[in-house]
């Protein structure tokens, strides 16, 4: 193991394999897991189902949990994990298929070389996060097509989801964010985010705890002041001053009352005299 780079390969503090607060942590994701997928109807009898596998810790323990719920919930789906090779100088080619080999999983390694359309297209010392997740994007859903699947499994955890929310609204002047299932623009895909629930921290946690074999982004992971990781500091700090506050953030997102807010669209306000 140790040829594979990991972010941080020390277990979490009071947490060992098998100890109780392993045990309880693993019982919670699973559970809100499951809770999400009830909840927005993500999972029918009969899906297949297309694992979107990064090398990062979201989407190994996404890819967990649904196999998980593949052996414990009462509709039959598939599975196959895909993952896209970028071409990334450096890209560690032998892990995922190492990994994914170990585990018995069906999977399949897309290869383009995306890295090099981004890095000619966009300026030195600009954000390559939008080309580059645009054209991820595009092979994904054209492969799911092309391949029978009907839906589409992202590793999106809750925090992903507030975070996004205050992107919108501080950058775009709108409130919107990334809903736990959605019809692609194209209206070819469904995407589903089954860790809509769960927080990053225990993710974490469960990575470390289990040692998966993390593959760093290099590309856009290691720019400075990316938008998103000023909010996600943001969201942090407030997390110091006020534990809970994400998780509270998120569930008023599921509480919206449209005559509370502000838009026209949403709620008729010429109607009230």
């Amino acid at each position: 193991m140790s040829d594979i780079p990991v972010l941080d390969t020390r277990p979490p503090a009071g947490l060992t394999p098998g100890s109780v607060g392993a045990n309880k942590l693993a019982k919670r994701l699973k559970r809100l897991t499951g809770q999400a997928v009830t909840d927005y109807d993500m999972i029918r009898d009969g899906d297949r189902i297309m694992v979107c596998l990064s090398g990062g810790k979201d989407s190994y323990t996404m890819l967990e949990m649904l196999r998980y719920l593949q052996e414990v919930a009462p509709v039959r789906f598939e599975l196959r994990a895909v993952n896209l090779d970028q071409k990334q100088p450096g890209f560690p080619e032998h892990i995922l298929p190492a990994y994914l080999d170990g585990l018995g999983v069906d999977y399949e390694i897309i290869e383009r070389d995306t890295y090099s359309v981004v890095t000619e297209k966009v300026p030195e010392g600009a954000t390559m996060c939008g080309l580059c997740s645009r054209l991820r994007r595009g092979i994904l859903y054209r492969y799911a097509k092309e391949n029978g699947f009907n839906r589409i499994a992202l590793g999106h955890h809750r925090d992903d989801i507030v975070e996004t929310m205050f992107l919108n609204m501080f950058h775009g002047a709108r409130m919107a964010a990334m809903p736990p299932k959605l019809r692609s623009d194209d209206g070819e895909n469904v995407v589903i985010r089954p860790l809509a629930y769960c927080s990053e921290r225990d993710i974490e946690k469960y990575a470390r705890l289990n040692q998966y074999p993390i593959i760093p982004c290099n590309l856009c992971g290691s720019q400075a002041n990316l938008q998103r990781q000023n909010i996600k500091a943001m969201l942090a700090d407030w997390e110091r001053i006020d534990p809970g506050r994400s998780e509270r953030i998120f569930r008023s997102m599921t509480r919206i009352a449209p005559s509370q807010m502000a838009d026209r669209d949403l709620f008729d306000f010429a109607a009230l005299d």
